[in-house]
């Protein structure tokens, strides 16, 4: 479940009490338009995207308009504009007319969780309104929170000096960011990024002002049905694997999932927030869907979802992924047999086609899965490597990645030739 700009997200940031600009969505009348311009000076139009969609300004989807006539003009270009993600086309609906904040400054934050301690961080920089990972180390920041005691102004401060904040803009982000974490501790939200957050001059005060937001939100946790924001928002564009996913949600364990591109060719099972982000990231592109399998799923789930994925992106996959960290309660075994079950039973009903399986996973009964794996993955004639607990997620990763091209290159043919010799 995600969510993108300020139709809704001002809903979310209202909550805890986090300023945002004033503004009027597509449905305001000329007059409204006019009013907001004669208030403002300038407004900034921008599509409305149900999902967290990034990179609108780079695309020509946000206009800064002084006058009615490019309002409209804007609003009408706008409305139903459509936006690549990846290897997919999201189409807006509808649109904002925001006031234009007058900044020196444009600031990125934003709240995550750590592939690496599988802890929340936050991120900041006095250098926003760009993407986060082209700025120089110096000018971003990155601090654990413990979700015990939630954003410590200390930690903003410290990190507002080190990356050479003007001294004037730190106390108001300092008051006014750990108010965030409210999102994440209260209702449900797993991510927020504010990119711009500009200040705002209000007489002799400085206040930092969200121009824009993306947020994620675990769905299994029922606490963000407190945010009051209305469920269709995150029902639309789901494609017929994710709705038939979906519906697996009221048994125990995870079951989040996002078709990225039904073009790649590596089919990840991912379990755990931190293999959701280091996969999504690190695969780009390749990842056919990102998922959170996780939470000690029953068999019975695990092979439903197992079965579910097979049948709608198991024909456009050469390779696939088992990626996870060191679960603390998921049991290995029933998750291997799970989705090991499943694949042996959709080539039995289907056909065999030659696929690479790369595992890298930890946890109860890790050794009893593997070998129920190799047992299943050696009578179906399928290679696999198999990574432990000790090898790092992201080599993992990259060595799927890397295997993946080369068994699209070569491999492949070489591995469906030495099976047909060997009759």
């Amino acid at each position: 479940m995600q969510l993108s700009g300020l139709k809704y997200g001002a809903h979310l940031l209202r909550l805890v009490d986090f300023p945002v600009p004033e503004f009027v969505t597509g449905g305001a009348t000329n007059g409204e338009l006019q009013q907001m311009l004669d208030k403002h000076g300038k407004l900034v139009a921008k599509p409305v995207f149900h999902e967290s969609v990034g990179k609108k300004g780079k695309a020509g989807l946000i206009r800064i308009v002084d006058n009615l006539t490019d309002a409209l003009q804007a609003k009408r270009e706008l409305f139903f504009a459509t936006h690549k993600k990846g290897a997919r086309t999201v189409r807006a609906n509808g649109v904002t007319f925001e006031e234009f904040v007058e900044s020196d400054i444009e600031v990125y934050f934003s709240i995550s969780e750590s592939t690496r301690k599988r802890k929340p961080i936050f991120t900041i920089s006095p250098c926003g309104g760009v993407d986060i990972e082209s700025l120089p180390a110096e000018k971003r920041k990155t601090g654990w929170i413990d979700p015990f005691i939630g954003i410590k102004s200390f930690d903003i401060t410290n990190a507002l000096n080190d990356t050479g904040c003007p001294q004037q803009y730190i106390s108001p982000l300092v008051q006014a960011i750990p108010k965030l974490w409210g999102l994440v501790a209260s209702y449900g939200v797993s991510t927020v990024e504010i990119n711009p957050l500009r200040i705002k001059r209000a007489g002799r005060r400085y206040v930092p002002v969200a121009c824009d937001l993306k947020a994620a939100f675990d769905q299994d946790n029922p606490a963000w049905r407190r945010t009051g924001l209305p469920e269709a928002i995150f029902q639309s564009g789901i494609s017929p694997f994710e709705a038939e996913i979906n519906r697996l949600r009221t048994y125990q364990g995870q079951s989040d999932v996002l078709d990225l591109n039904p073009t790649g060719s590596i089919l990840p099972f991912m379990f755990g927030g931190g293999a959701n982000s280091a996969a999504t990231e690190t695969l780009g592109d390749l990842a056919i869907f990102s998922s959170d399998f996780g939470g000690n799923p029953p068999y019975e789930k695990i092979y439903e979802i197992s079965r579910i994925t097979f049948k709608h992106h198991l024909g456009a996959a050469d390779t696939l992924l088992v990626i996870g960290g060191k679960a603390n309660n998921t049991d290995i075994y029933v998750t291997f047999r799970g989705i090991f079950d499943a694949l042996r039973d959709h080539m039995r009903e289907n056909e065999w086609k030659p696929l690479y399986v790369v595992i890298g996973r930890g946890g109860p009964n890790l050794v009893k899965g593997m070998v129920y794996a190799r047992d299943i993955l050696d009578s179906l004639r399928l290679p696999y490597k198999v990574f432990g607990y000790d090898t790092s997620m992201i080599l993992v990763l990259e060595y799927a990645k890397k295997i993946d091209q080369w068994w699209r290159a070569e491999g492949k043919a070489r591995y469906v030739d030495s099976i047909n010799q060997a009759g």
